[in-house]
């Protein structure tokens, strides 16, 4: 069996992921993927996850998770999603290093799921909004106490993914960037659901109206059901010429406050995260998923 690990990250799709393939549940169990209600495996995972770290796991783990997660027993692949797999909030750049309990925990996966095929999806946000999030979320007094000292801009999430790969040559670990996820939830879903580029699913463009405006949204409705059959490159040109003219710059402006950070520092930090993607997309085997 697959075994699909949606690891987040924080503060990226806020569960959106998972309500979207959960809306198209049968249209997924017709093509052998599976999807569990999150309420099924995301407590039974943590404890699991946590006795891997104190005292190991039992030889019967994966006959534990499969009984209590598998309902269709005919499954090809399963999809379990949970931003918080890899750690809390305060766990989630502890020293500047982000998740660094990421390959203990890609570890026990591949013990509760010994003989499964495991692929890791994860979505990665720049630093400059992604950690002041993570700070509100576990506030520790100050950024510079949150980051035990470390400078925000050696914060890299090439490190990460370079630390998976290092210790999981064969694991399949497919990436995108949360700033780009109204362009490519189509291709993002299709490719976790093992859908093909044709298959037409609910939620398509849900992310995407929640960033355009009303008048912008009965438009491209209109545009798409009188062109149907488009590719996803020609869906993602419409979508920016969409956005050119109808996007909500509220729903996509972020609001960055944190003590002690100049306009500078927030340069310097989106400048290493442009920098960071050139790196990821050199890792080997990294599926990068790109508009």
């Amino acid at each position: 069996m697959q075994v699909v690990i949606h690891a987040g990250a924080h503060m990226t799709d806020e569960d959106r992921l998972v309500k979207c393939l959960a809306s198209n549940r049968e249209l997924l169990a017709e093509r052998g993927t599976h999807v569990p209600s999150p309420t099924r495996y995301r407590k039974l995972l943590r404890d699991m996850l946590h006795a891997a770290a104190d005292t190991g796991l039992s030889s019967e783990a994966r006959e534990v998770a499969h009984d209590a997660i598998v309902e269709d027993e005919t499954a090809d692949r399963i999809i379990l999603s949970n931003h918080g797999f890899f750690g809390t909030p305060r766990m989630a750049a502890s020293g500047g290093v982000l998740y660094s309990a990421a390959d203990a925990r890609m570890a026990a996966f591949h013990q509760i799921f010994a003989g499964d095929q495991i692929e890791l999806f994860l979505a990665i946000r720049n630093p400059a909004a992604f950690l002041p999030a993570m700070f509100k979320s576990a506030p520790q007094g100050t950024m510079d106490d949150y980051l035990n000292g470390a400078a925000p801009t050696t914060v890299r999430w090439s490190e990460l993914i370079g630390r998976l790969r290092h210790a999981f040559p064969e694991l399949p670990i497919t990436v995108w960037c949360n700033e780009d996820t109204p362009l490519i939830w189509g291709q993002i879903i299709r490719e976790i659901a093992w859908l093909d580029p044709n298959t037409e699913f609910k939620g398509e463009f849900s992310l995407l109206y929640e960033i355009m405006s009303k008048p912008g949204v009965s438009r491209f409705r209109s545009y798409m059901n009188a062109h149907p059959g488009m590719t996803e490159a020609q869906k993602r040109r419409v979508i920016v010429a969409f956005l050119d003219k109808f996007a909500e710059e509220t729903a996509i402006e972020e609001e960055l406050d944190v003590s002690g950070w100049t306009e500078d520092l927030i340069d310097r930090l989106t400048e290493g995260y442009d920098e960071d993607l050139y790196e990821i997309e050199r890792i080997p085997g990294i599926n990068m998923i790109s508009p």
